[in-house]
Formats: C-alpha cells, sequence, structure tokens
C-alpha cells in the first residue's frame, strides 16, 4: 500500500469466532483512499467475516474498526452506510418483480433515509438522478423491465448501481463477476470500474472487492490481500501476492515460478 495515501478505514486486532472456528485472527488492515483492494482466499478464509465485519452485519468479539477517524464497530449496518460504506452482495438483493428504475429509486430514498418513493408525483430530481446512474451502467434501455427478465449478469450491474445511490466513499463488492458468463466477465468489470470512476465527487470512491479468478484479480486490483483460515497471509501487489508460496499452496492451487508469476 502507498503510504504517502490517506488512510480511509482502518481495522485494528480483529477478531471473531463461530464457537470452535475461527473465522478471524488479529486481523488488521489499512485501506487508503482510492484503492482497489481484492481479497482472495479459499471458502471459509475469512474474507466474508471481514467484509461483514466493516459493514455492521458481524461484530468481531474485540478489536476495532475506524473509519475516517471515527470509530464505527459498534454502530448498526444503517448508521455504518449513512457515514459513506456501500455494499454489493454475491446474491443480488433485488425486488424482482418491481422494474429496474424502481429498484433504484428506491434505494435512493433509503439512502436518503426517506421511508417511501411510492408516491402521487415522482420526485423528477430522483428519476433524473437514478437515469443518469443506469445510463453509467448500460442499463437505461432496461429502466421499464422487471428484475426477473433480467440475465444474472445486468442483476449484478444494477445491484452495484443500488449501492452507489448513496455516494459511498468506501464500496465493497461480494464477488461481483459470480454468475457472470467468463465471455462476459471483463466486459462487466469494465463497466463496474468506469461507472464508479465516473461517479467520484471529489475523493476517488475506494473499492474493496472479493474475487475468485485471478484474471479478474491481476486485472482490476491495484492491491491484493489473502486469507487462510481466519487470517492474513499476503498482502501487496497483484504480481507478489499471486507468486507467493503460501497464497499458491493455499489459495489458488497452483504453483508458479517468479518468471510466470511476472508474466
Amino acid at each position: 500500500m502507498n503510504s504517502s495515501r490517506t488512510i480511509l478505514l482502518s481495522a485494528r486486532s480483529l477478531n471473531r469466532s463461530f464457537g470452535a472456528v475461527v473465522a478471524a485472527a488479529a486481523i488488521s488492515i489499512d485501506i487508503a483512499s482510492g484503492e482497489r483492494l481484492c481479497l482472495i482466499g479459499s471458502n471459509g478464509a475469512g474474507k466474508t467475516t471481514f467484509v461483514n465485519m466493516i459493514t455492521g452485519y458481524l461484530k468481531p468479539s474485540s478489536g476495532h474498526i475506524v473509519l475516517d477517524g471515527e470509530d464505527i464497530t459498534a454502530l448498526a449496518p444503517r448508521e455504518i452506510t449513512r457515514r459513506g460504506v456501500a455494499r454489493s452482495f454475491q446474491i443480488p438483493q433485488l425486488c424482482m418483480h418491481m422494474p429496474v428504475l424502481d429498484n433504484l429509486l428506491a434505494s435512493l430514498h433509503c439512502s436518503r433515509g426517506e421511508r417511501s418513493f411510492l408516491r402521487s408525483g415522482r420526485d423528477t430530481s430522483a428519476v433524473t438522478e437514478c437515469l443518469r446512474l443506469l445510463d453509467r451502467f448500460g442499463l437505461a434501455k432496461h429502466a421499464s423491465r422487471p428484475v426477473m427478465e433480467l440475465p444474472g449478469g445486468v442483476r449484478k450491474l444494477l445491484d452495484i448501481a443500488m449501492a452507489l445511490t448513496g455516494h459511498p466513499k468506501l464500496l465493497m463488492l461480494d464477488e461481483p463477476t459470480s454468475g457472470v458468463s467468463a465471455e462476459e466477465k471483463f466486459m462487466t468489470m469494465d463497466t463496474v470500474m468506469t461507472a464508479i470512476d465516473r461517479g467520484a465527487h471529489g475523493s476517488p470512491v475506494t473499492v474493496v472487492f472479493v474475487e475468485h479468478d485471478m484474471d479478474i484479480v491481476e486485472r482490476y486490483a491495484s492491491r491484493v490481500i489473502a486469507f487462510y483460515s481466519g487470517r492474513v497471509i499476503a498482502d501487496g501487489s497483484p504480481s507478489s501476492v499471486l507468486a507467493d508460496t503460501e497464497v499458491q499452496r493455499y489459495v489458488t492451487g497452483s504453483v508458479r515460478s517468479p518468471a510466470e508469476a511476472a508474466a
């Protein structure tokens, strides 16, 4: 990590266990503003536990989390969202029978703390904002279609677009390419990263994403953190982490020579 950058989020000595299973063991991670950080590891390694602790869905047994100088460890997910942390899910959280635009409007009004968008005379400015966001993701043509009619990759993009309605400082994406075909994975990530960059207001949006596809990791991450058995086993550039022998043994399942890793 570039130490000259401003630290947006600092996690210190996070621990979490489920009975005898250690999901997080003394996790300490600093995330700088503007980073594109990827979390890798096998299922059960601790990646999602870390994301859930940052977003408030799971409380650490010990340790603390500081966002922009404020301790958010004990805050509820909604309060953490209001302070600038948003997330998408591995399985998109969408209202399947509602049109695409209405899903986005619901998310926008929730981010504003409003109870409902289903009222007479819709807020024209809200509709305009949502249509612009759909356009950034290439989804404007689907605005009036029910979500249930959309393919999986389009639903993924909508879920991420909804996470951006609150203009977050930190965006956490849980496996953004899962369920997306091999032919569409790069196009999907290109769309996501371009839309995020275009949506930045002042400070850039910091992105943390969980990913199993090493092609995606190498192409889109500026930094990679590898988890194994609830602990961090490597932290650095994509090339250095993917060349690490522990990462190759416990995460990628393949041993590559330094020359192959560099290539």
